[in-house]
């Protein structure tokens, strides 16, 4: 990373965590929360509560749309990951109460993905970041992701189930084709030489399985067979979870969780709030899959909260993996 794109970095931590200011980690830092009543093997609320982004009070644009502050060079962006996020609590929220603003806003949602999905230079439709992005490498815009994929095809699905609206449901069947395709075709599936089947957050090169990303792209797929019953949404399901089965250890520290799994010399160590993320991932994974390992690691991990000595190793190692390499 250029000294300038490092300055670029450090203003927009300092903004988040240093200073009082509203920042883009206002919206992601909600507690991670399984929602106990989203049932499994139907299609129903969410998986995850996301209560607070249903709420967020930060900018919005003019339709309602919530825009986060990167600050710096940055500034106010759409996310379609945070979109499609905020759409889905309000969606909880509205099978919750019925109040029929939180029917609008997650229909507000799902019709800004329909507007907002285009075609990459590879003919496949998906969901751009139009903002410069550094992570190991910059990521130019525009750039997508298979956690939006994956989390614009939970919404939709949704959005078509209580409205019948046939848009709703062909834009996540566009959307849902990127899974069928590998990075270097234009897709978000990346397959190792071990067989095993990633979908990819940052399409990056050597890639780097994020996990958090990979779990919630795994639960598109998942929403898309409740829906379709489609046999090559199966077949990816099948294949994520024995990639996660094969691959859970590599993320676990002996104190603390991975965030990811680049070949650094030192480990991305997972933040406090990524950690956590990471237990209820693997709980509400153990609910749709019923695999006694997600529940094993995740009550392990949950147990690496409780010592002092685990969090601040885990703090200190996250210090130094920014330092060295951002």
């Amino acid at each position: 990373m250029s000294w300038l794109n490092r300055l670029g970095y450090y203003q927009r931590i300092f903004a988040a965590y240093l200073a009082a200011r509203e920042s883009q980690l206002t919206f992601w830092h909600e507690v991670p929360r399984a929602n106990p009543v989203a049932p499994t093997g139907t299609l129903g609320e969410y998986y995850m509560v996301f209560g607070e982004k249903a709420n967020y009070s930060g900018h919005h644009d003019a339709a309602g749309i919530p825009l986060l502050d990167y600050h710096g060079r940055i500034g106010l962006q759409y996310n379609p990951i945070a979109v499609a996020q905020w759409g889905l609590g309000n969606y909880n929220e509205f099978r919750a109460t019925g109040r029929v603003g939180n029917q609008q806003k997650f229909l507000a949602a799902a019709d800004w993905l329909c507007l907002r999905i285009r075609q990459n230079p590879h003919g496949l439709w998906v969901w751009n970041h139009h903002f410069d992005w550094d992570y190991r490498v910059r990521l130019k815009a525009p750039w997508y992701s298979g956690l939006a994929q994956g989390q614009g095809i939970s919404l939709l699905l949704r959005a078509h189930r209580e409205t019948g609206r046939p848009v709703y449901f062909q834009v996540a069947k566009l959307a849902f084709d990127s899974f069928l395709k590998s990075v270097n075709e234009g897709g978000i599936a990346f397959t190792d030489c071990e067989g095993n089947l990633w979908f990819e957050e940052y399409i990056v090169s050597p890639p780097t399985h994020i996990l958090n990303g990979f779990i919630w792209a795994v639960w598109g797929v998942y929403d898309y067979f409740l829906v379709t019953r489609d046999d090559r949404a199966w077949e990816l399901f099948q294949r994520a979870v024995k990639t996660l089965l094969a691959n859970l250890h590599r993320y676990d520290l002996g104190y603390w969780s991975r965030y990811e799994l680049s070949e650094t010399r030192l480990p991305m160590v997972a933040s406090p709030f990524y950690h956590q993320l990471h237990i209820v991932q693997l709980r509400v994974m153990h609910r749709l899959t019923g695999e006694p390992p997600f529940s094993q690691i995740a009550g392990r991990w949950q147990d690496y909260t409780v010592s002092r000595s685990n969090r601040t190793r885990a703090l200190c190692y996250k210090s130094a993996f920014k330092l060295c390499y951002y």
